[in-house]
């Protein structure tokens, strides 16, 4: 056995993984019409907003806004793969501080009870309206919905820093409906501001670190910041405006293609979310991708509880496993349909390191878990990235994130383009939206309305009339909400 097998142990831990919720053609960044550091109408300083996120994948990135009258300063996670801004509005014994409502001249109850449920936790609360304002974001005051969370289960969790969320996905994912305008977009229609906000995440492979000094990033509301990223930006179209739904063409370990059916992938549907610690796969895609590198790495007994999320593998202080792992790679369709570019994540990535396990060990979780609800480009990949989210074009953009370096290695690459002829030409076709499910399940209910009347009358015409009554309650899977 190599020295790297024979130093490595596996230790049994509780799952502290999740500590978040578990939820083009080529164009170079001088020909990109955002790259403009401020927007003409002067709301927008784009370098105002540099470094006002804090925070890590383990504890999710958060900002500081300024809510109600006076302002009560929360800090709030930033979420892309939800849509409601949620803050804290009773006490709770994981979070230091929250809104009180009472206490805001211009906060006003809508009335209206609202809840969210996320893969890891839920809360409930109330709708309303008040005013806020970002210290490091865009010049001005809003009005913005705000759901008051009044209880929760699983959602603030100990060691986190933050006491609300903020939903930047579409109002689709909207609760309790997609009348309840979210908060970027009341940002544009009142600022003014260009339609994109970018999110550059800079824990580059930390995970739950007790560090007190988090790691950080920036949330550039109005457009993309050219200093927080180097080379060209390679856009992919964004598929449907409810999560930001892209297009996965398929998958590589090391330099192996999983060679999967391009549906696999986009199972259900392939987001990118902020929201989420890790990178999701699909079973099958995930099964895939940890027989690859069962094959690809030099280590080849690791227990299944390392894939599993359930066991960590540690090394002697001063070791690291990284060099011993294959590259990952995504490709994604390009807005030139038929090409695609190349996202690709170094070990130190994916095989993160977990911080005060041991005093003697250095100690690492996988940061790829399979997923029931499609493919989610979380945390895991974000943080090699500057990620621009191109609402106004429709489009989602990746570029070599500044702040992507550890150890003074680059941990992140892209490339492109390359040919998408060997691919279907829509590999998403296998993922049924929630208002098509809505519309299906209600046309079969009619349907069967429809069916079990006949037969009644059928049954009944022969006989004396008998009087019926009922009511139809799909309790089905098919229309079941679901966030994350």
């Amino acid at each position: 056995a190599s020295p790297a097998e024979t130093s490595f142990k596996l230790l049994f831990l509780s799952v502290l993984v999740p500590t978040v919720l578990i939820k083009h053609a080529h164009q170079t960044p001088g020909g990109n019409v955002l790259s403009l550091a401020s927007d003409p109408a002067g709301q927008v300083n784009f370098l105002d907003m540099v470094g006002n996120l804090l925070g890590d994948s383990g504890r999710g990135y958060y900002m500081e806004m300024s809510i109600g009258t006076p302002g009560q300063k929360l800090n709030i996670l930033v979420d892309t793969g939800s849509s409601n801004f949620a803050v804290a509005a009773a006490p709770h014994t994981f979070i230091t501080h929250y809104f009180n409502t009472e206490l805001s001249s211009t906060y006003q109850s809508a009335g209206r009870a609202v809840a969210v449920r996320y893969t890891q936790g839920n809360w409930e609360g109330e709708l309303g309206t008040d005013r806020i304002s970002i210290p490091k974001g865009p010049n001005g005051t809003i009005t913005i919905n705000i759901a008051a969370i009044l209880s929760s289960d699983g959602f603030f969790l100990p060691g986190v820093n933050w006491q609300g969320i903020l939903g930047l996905a579409y109002p689709m994912l909207a609760r309790p409906d997609s009348t309840v305008e979210p908060f970027f977009n009341s940002m544009v229609r009142q600022l003014g501001i260009p339609d994109v906000f970018s999110l550059q995440m800079c824990g580059a492979g930390l995970s739950a670190s007790n560090t007190a000094d988090p790691a950080g990033g920036s949330l550039i509301m109005g457009g993309a910041e050219p200093t927080l990223y180097q080379g060209p930006m390679w856009y992919t179209p964004i598929k449907e405006e409810w999560y930001y739904q892209v297009e996965v063409l398929k998958l590589e370990v090391g330099e192996q293609n999983l060679n999967l059916d391009c549906r696999e992938y986009n199972m259900d549907k392939a987001i990118v979310d902020s929201g989420t610690t890790l990178l999701r796969l699909p079973v099958n895609v995930f099964n895939a991708v940890v027989e690859a590198i069962t094959h690809t790495s030099l280590i080849q007994d690791f227990s299944s509880g390392f894939w599993a999320g359930t066991k960590l593998a540690c090394w002697m202080k001063g070791e690291t496993p990284w060099r011993f792992f294959p590259k990952l790679s995504i490709y994604l369709r390009a807005t030139n349909t038929s090409q695609s570019f190349r996202i690709t994540i170094l070990p130190q990535l994916y095989i993160q390191a977990i911080t005060d396990v041991d005093g003697t060990l250095d100690c690492f979780r996988f940061g790829v878990s399979s997923s029931a609800n499609g493919l989610v480009i979380g945390a895991t990949v974000m943080e090699g990235f500057y990620v621009v989210f191109d609402r106004a074009q429709r489009r989602v953009g990746f570029a070599l994130s500044t702040c992507a370096v550890s150890g003074g290695v680059a941990v992140s690459e892209i490339a492109g383009p390359f040919s998408a002829a060997d691919v279907a030409a829509d590999c998403s076709g296998g993922a049924l939206k929630e208002p098509l499910l809505w519309v299906i399940s209600y046309t079969l209910m009619a349907v069967c309305a429809l069916v079990l009347l006949i037969l009644l009358l059928l049954l009944v015409l022969p006989c004396r009339r008998r009087h019926h009554s009922g009511e139809i309650t799909d309790e089905s899977s098919l229309v079941r909400h679901r966030i994350k």
